[in-house]
């Protein structure tokens, strides 16, 4: 466990032995999850950034997942480490199925190093990872960014996943400073389509800035004003990271840019790391000569 120091953000979520299985059968186990697109996104994109996560410490080398990041790492011992089975039914790996293989200890705040950090990002995989609560409290100690996916995604008694909603979002989104959504999570929260009148009402319901990630483009609203930025990458061979990337970029960029600025750098950041498979491992003058020659 390294790192000291006030940070620009935490990144807390579990990692994942993930058995990505493609189209044509062929197997990757990798050490993934949240965390750790998220984690890189932050550290490469130059903002001083810790993570904290959970796993059995016998399954995988979490020191040696983050090496090169340049994200401090803090970790605790959980009885199971969280995995996750992805079966792609299609070249372009829209369709899958999710198959739990553990889950991660649920993750208290007491646990959380201490440290400071303008920004608790809450990257979970699956429903119990986090609680209402543990939002509540980060909230009093710096902003809360909230990826939905660990709120709506539940394991199923015969282990596959599926989405329900989140019965106490009305409860808990006043915590969120920043929420983010793709198109279908949004459309479970809301029961609406229309990716703009999602974002309003998730906004009414209490979270402060809202982002939806779509394939074509990732929206920003805040109450006042909505925000879109088209994806430009070349290739998808990286898609897989992609909310956790976009979402990490721009509550980062946030803290020292305006939404349309934060919004257009995140978009930038994760249509280059989606030409590449695995985390961000470019550098931030990637990023902005990517944005001068795609967005300018």
């Amino acid at each position: 466990m390294t790192g000291h120091g006030a940070y620009d953000v935490l990144v807390v979520g579990p990692v994942s032995l993930d058995h990505n299985i493609d189209y044509q059968g062929h197997e990757r186990r990798e050490i993934g999850g949240a965390v750790v697109a998220s984690g890189f996104a932050a550290a490469k994109s130059g903002n001083k950034t810790a993570v904290f996560t959970k796993l059995n410490p016998a399954d995988a080398d979490v020191e040696s997942r983050f090496h090169g990041s340049g994200a401090s790492v803090y970790w605790k011992p959980s009885v199971s480490t969280c995995s996750i089975r992805n079966q792609y039914f299609t070249a372009n790996k829209e369709k899958r199925t999710c198959t739990s293989m553990g889950v991660c200890d649920p993750f208290r705040f007491e646990e959380l190093p201490d440290i400071e950090t303008k920004i608790y990002h809450f990257a979970g995989l699956v429903y119990g990872d986090f609680d209402g609560p543990l939002f509540a409290q980060a909230a009093e100690r710096g902003k809360v960014a909230v990826d939905v996916q660990c709120l709506l995604r539940h394991v199923e008694a015969d282990k596959t996943m599926a989405f329900h909603d989140w019965a106490e979002k009305k409860l808990y989104l006043p915590y969120i400073d920043y929420l983010k959504t793709d198109a279908a999570e949004a459309e479970i929260l809301t029961g609406l389509t229309d990716r703009r009148e999602a974002a309003k009402l998730l906004h009414s319901w209490g979270a402060k800035e809202v982002l939806i990630t779509h394939n074509t483009e990732v929206l920003a609203y805040d109450g006042r004003e909505m925000y879109t930025c088209p994806i430009k990458a070349r290739n998808l061979s990286g898609r897989t990271g992609r909310g956790d990337t976009t979402f990490a970029g721009y509550i980062t960029e946030r803290q020292r840019a305006g939404i349309a600025e934060a919004l257009r750098y995140c978009t930038a950041l994760v249509s280059l790391k989606m030409e590449t498979p695995g985390p961000f491992q470019g550098s931030r003058k990637d990023v902005e000569d990517y944005i001068r020659m795609f967005y300018e």
